[in-house]
C-alpha cells in the first residue's frame, strides 16, 4: 500500500481548530484520517521524511537567491506529549543548516524588562528557514493565565498582540503551522512513571511536572482560551491526539509536507555557464 492511501483525510483540514471546537470533546487516543497501524504509520513516516527533507532542501536553497518565504513550527503541550520526539524524528530529517530551532524556558531578568514578544521576535525563521519553537509566545497566555503571573487584564491584551503579531509575520512571508500535542492525564502519568523507573531517563524528569499535573484543569481552560482567541485564518491551530507518538509524529510530518508543499520552492537557476564551466573544469 502506498504512503499516500493510508490517509483517508486531509490531516491539514481534520485537525485544524475552527469554531465550535472544544478541546474537551477530543479523543488523545483517537488517530483521525490515518487508516493504519503503528507499523503503517513508522513506514510512512521514513517514506515522508525523504519527501520532507527534499522539499526543506529546495526551501533552504531559495532563500540564498533572495526567496523570502519561510515556515514556522510552533510546538504547545502539556510535558511528556512529545514535542522531543516531533523535534528528533520529524524536524531531524531535514538538513540542520536551514533548522532554526528554538526552546523557550522562563525569561530570564534581561527578557522580562521586554515585551513578552521581544524575545520571540528575535528567534524567528530567516528566509529560506524551517523555524521550529520548542514552546513559544503561547506560555505567556498558558502558565501565565494558570499561574497568574500577569493581570488578567495583560493576559488579555497579550491574546490581541499575538494576533498582530503572526498577522505580520505571515505577511512577510512565513507560513504558520501551530500545533497542540493533546496528551491525557492517565498517558503522561505513565510516562513520567517510566522517567522515575529507568534510570536512564531521570534527567528528563522534574518534580515540578506533578505539581502542573494537579493544574489539569486550568490548563485546559487556558488552551480552550487559547484556541478561541488565536486560531485565525494566517495562523490556525491544529490540535494533534498525542497518546500515539507515531501518530503524532506523521500528523506533523502531514502538515509540514502541506506547508511546503504549498510554498513549492524551486531549485534556483544558475547564475554562471553550465556547459562552459564543465569544460574549464575538466581541462584543469
Amino acid at each position: 500500500m502506498g504512503r499516500e492511501s493510508y490517509w483517508t483525510s486531509d490531516p491539514d483540514e481534520l485537525l485544524r481548530v475552527r469554531d465550535g471546537f472544544r478541546l474537551a470533546e477530543q479523543d488523545p487516543d483517537a488517530k483521525p484520517g490515518f487508516d493504519g497501524d503503528k507499523q503503517a504509520g513508522e513506514k510512512a513516516l521514513a517514506e515522508g521524511a525523504k519527501i520532507l527533507a527534499d522539499l526543506q532542501e529546495r526551501l533552504y536553497a531559495a532563500g540564498t537567491v533572495g526567496d523570502q518565504r519561510r515556515v514556522l513550527l510552533v510546538l504547545q503541550a502539556m510535558d511528556t506529549a512529545g514535542k522531543g520526539g516531533i523535534v528528533g524524528h520529524v524536524v531531524g530529517a531535514m538538513n540542520p543548516g536551514g533548522v532554526r530551532y528554538a526552546a523557550f524556558k522562563k525569561p530570564t531578568a534581561e527578557e522580562l524588562a521586554h515585551d513578552f514578544l521581544w524575545r520571540i521576535e528575535k528567534a524567528l525563521p530567516a528566509a529560506g528557514q524551517v523555524g521550529v519553537f520548542d514552546r513559544s509566545h503561547y506560555e505567556d497566555v498558558l502558565i501565565g493565565r494558570v499561574r497568574q503571573l500577569a493581570p488578567a487584564a495583560e493576559i488579555e491584551r497579550r491574546y490581541g498582540a499575538i494576533n498582530e503579531f503572526e498577522a505580520r509575520v505571515a505577511a512577510s512571508g512565513t507560513r504558520i503551522v501551530k500545533v497542540m500535542l493533546h496528551i491525557s492525564p492517565d498517558e503522561q502519568k505513565s510516562r513520567l512513571m517510566e522517567r522515575l523507573e529507568r534510570p536512564d531517563k531521570h534527567w528528563k524528569y522534574n518534580p515540578g511536572d506533578v505539581d502542573e499535573r494537579m493544574l489539569w484543569p486550568q490548563y485546559m481552560e487556558a488552551y480552550q482560551a487559547v484556541f478561541d482567541r488565536t486560531s485565525t485564518e494566517a495562523a490556525p491551530w491544529h490540535v494533534i491526539p498525542a497518546d500515539h507518538k507515531w501518530y503524532a509524529r506523521l500528523a506533523v510530518q502531514e502538515l509540514l509536507l502541506d506547508a511546503l508543499q504549498q510554498i513549492d520552492p524551486q531549485w534556483p537557476a544558475a547564475d554562471f555557464d553550465v556547459e562552459a564551466e564543465k569544460k574549464r573544469l575538466a581541462a584543469s
